[in-house]
């Protein structure tokens, strides 16, 4: 990323204002994707803040839910420790897909071709009276 892309958009990765200030705080781990999460200070509550710095695109679904529930306080310590292993049956989490290839299109979609079946016979227009 350039220097002019980091210190002016947010959606790039971090900028150097948030860049520079995470230099005080405790990195606490890393995800498989290669999103950065940090600690460190206090909020209104008392609760200290936690932050993801993304690697790649900002999207809120690129945080696997182990690290969701760290960041939103859910668990206390970082998901490696506090969470139990992943079973073999459970699926990697995956990023939104909405509004690329990939995404979710049933049968009768217009991506599809738009045909969907035809109705059972079941349905009755409704019509206003008078």
């Amino acid at each position: 990323m350039g220097f002019l892309a980091s210190t002016f958009t947010w959606w790039n990765g971090a900028t150097l204002g948030t860049k520079f200030g995470l230099r005080s705080m405790a990195k606490k781990g890393e995800d498989a994707l290669g999103n950065v999460y940090y600690e460190g200070g206090k909020d209104t509550a008392g609760n200290p803040r936690r932050w993801v710095i993304y690697q790649g695109a900002t999207d809120a679904s690129r945080v696997p839910p182990a690290w969701f529930s760290w960041l939103h306080h859910q668990v206390d310590d970082v998901p490696d420790r506090a969470l139990p292993p992943i079973r073999a049956w459970q699926k990697p989490a995956v990023p939104n897909m909405t509004g690329t290839a990939l995404a979710y299109r049933p049968a009768g979609a217009l991506e599809k071709g738009g045909h969907r079946a035809a109705a059972t016979g079941d349905y009755e227009a409704w019509t206003p009276e008078g």
